[in-house]
């Protein structure tokens, strides 16, 4: 596989980072319930990916509460994608994502992506942006380190960056079966728009087993790709905790899982 298609393929997970919370649960008893943190608490999802059955990444998303800033409550959510070591002589990968957002609308603050990877058929990727969302000049500012570049986009109303989409929709919300979920979600790079379609199955889970769930799935262009289609499913547990075990990407050269190992909390 070329580099550049696992670049695609780790950036589109965390577009999905901000898609993992869009817990479309159908709850038994017909009462709404949201996942909530005390203060000082956390909550982690480790995910392993698979391409034809063979793991090839780990994957972490991890939930902070308790942190403040100008007198306003806020979140941090941590995202992590790594190859594993023996992929080594193809290809490396060591990437960091973080969104700190307000607590109680989880409108995003601060977008931060740490990129560091390199690979047997490409050139090296090792950079530092900052995404600052700017309310009242209604503006995104993306900053890049190294470089020291500056760009400014439109903040146009309910755009988020991924995580803070994952955090609002996990902590904040619920969607049930048969719903469309229209979105846009903004990463330093692009502005997606998507449409999701949701729908009751069974789903294997390596640590559930077979278990009702709820999925959601987006077919999108890929501009790698030349714009081929590809899709995104996405899959939650329906019992209230709208655990997501299962995210799976069909990408023009494949398709990827990313399938929930463990969860992990304070």
């Amino acid at each position: 596989m070329r580099k550049r298609d696992w670049e695609l393929s780790i950036g589109i997970l965390f577009l999905m980072g901000g898609l993992i919370g869009l817990s479309p649960v159908a709850y038994p008893d017909g009462q709404r319930r949201v996942s909530e943190l005390r203060p000082g608490s956390g909550r982690v999802f480790l995910y392993t990916a698979n391409k034809l059955g063979v793991p090839i990444l780990k994957a972490s998303i991890k939930i902070e509460n308790g942190f403040s800033e100008q007198g306003k409550s806020l979140y941090e959510v941590h995202a992590s994608v790594d190859s594993l070591e023996y992929y080594g002589w193809l290809f490396r990968m060591n990437n960091r994502f973080v969104s700190t957002m307000e607590a109680e609308t989880c409108s995003p603050i601060r977008y931060v992506k740490i990129i560091d990877q390199e690979g047997l058929f490409g050139e090296r990727k090792n950079y530092h942006q900052t995404l600052l969302f700017d309310y009242p000049n209604k503006r995104i500012v993306a900053e890049k380190a190294e470089k020291k570049e500056r760009q400014e986009f439109p903040l146009l109303s309910e755009t988020f960056d991924p995580l803070s989409m994952f955090a609002k929709y996990y902590l904040k919300e619920e969607i049930h079966p048969g719903q469309n979920i229209s979105m846009s979600v903004f990463d330093g790079v692009k502005l997606r728009k998507m449409v999701f379609y949701s729908k009751k199955e069974k789903v294997n889970s390596k640590i559930y087993g077979e278990v009702e769930s709820v999925c959601i799935e987006s077919s999108t262009s890929f501009s790698t790709f030349e714009d081929k289609e590809g899709k995104i499913r996405i899959c939650y547990v329906a019992d209230g905790e709208k655990t997501p075990i299962l995210i799976e990407l069909e990408l023009p050269i494949g398709n990827i899982k990313f399938e929930l190992e463990s969860i992990g909390g304070s």
